[in-house]
């Protein structure tokens, strides 16, 4: 099996940033990954990275704390719900080790909602909070790939992104992860060509 670690190369500040635009949680977690098709760095370097996308991603309103184990165990479950978004894009079924990779991740309790004064808030629930974040990812990499939606997962069409996404629009054709940036630059090359020729 392929290991969790990514060679790392040092991400500019602005490639650091997390990425939502991919239409599921489990999907945003595998763009922790930038440019897999070239160089491969990782945006969780650190347990305090990971700590800053949970905030990000909205999976708890309250500060997860992350340890070094919790950061390999959550990097080693993205790349098995990577695995398996792939092989079901590429009309596979997903490895059966990737599989328990991503039943074990949901094992955990999620956060839990808390009200309070009219407001909701979520918090990790059990002993382990990293424990309980991370299940929250896996069991919606589970509702996803076990649904229709599934057939509805995608690849960004540009030669320079690959970031996975869920396709709702109502034809299902589409081909980039956002419309205004990789969308936005095929069409601009698509103009200066036509341009060109003209």
């Amino acid at each position: 099996m392929r290991s969790a670690a990514i060679p790392e190369s040092e991400p500019s500040p602005e490639e650091s940033q997390f990425i939502f635009v991919s239409g599921r949680l489990c999907l945003a977690l595998c763009a922790t990954v930038g440019e897999r098709w070239r160089r491969g760095f990782e945006r969780l370097r650190t347990p305090g990275d990971l700590a800053r996308w949970y905030a990000e991603a909205s999976v708890a309103s309250v500060p997860v704390p992350v340890s070094g184990p919790a950061l390999d165990h959550a990097r080693t479950a993205r790349e098995a719900v990577y695995r398996a978004a792939k092989a079901l894009i590429d009309g596979q079924p997903p490895a059966a080790d990737d599989e328990e990779i991503i039943n074990l991740a949901a094992i955990a309790p999620p956060p839990m909602p808390r009200m309070e004064r009219g407001t909701v808030s979520l918090a990790a629930a059990g002993p382990d909070p990293a424990a309980s974040a991370l299940s929250a990812v896996a069991r919606d990499a589970i509702a996803l790939f076990t649904s229709p939606y599934a057939r509805r997962l995608r690849e960004c069409a540009s030669p320079e992104c690959g970031l996975l996404f869920l396709d709702l629009s109502r034809p299902g054709r589409r081909r980039w992860c956002s419309s205004n940036a990789c969308g936005g630059k095929a069409r601009a090359a698509a103009y200066r060509q036509r341009r060109a020729r003209t």
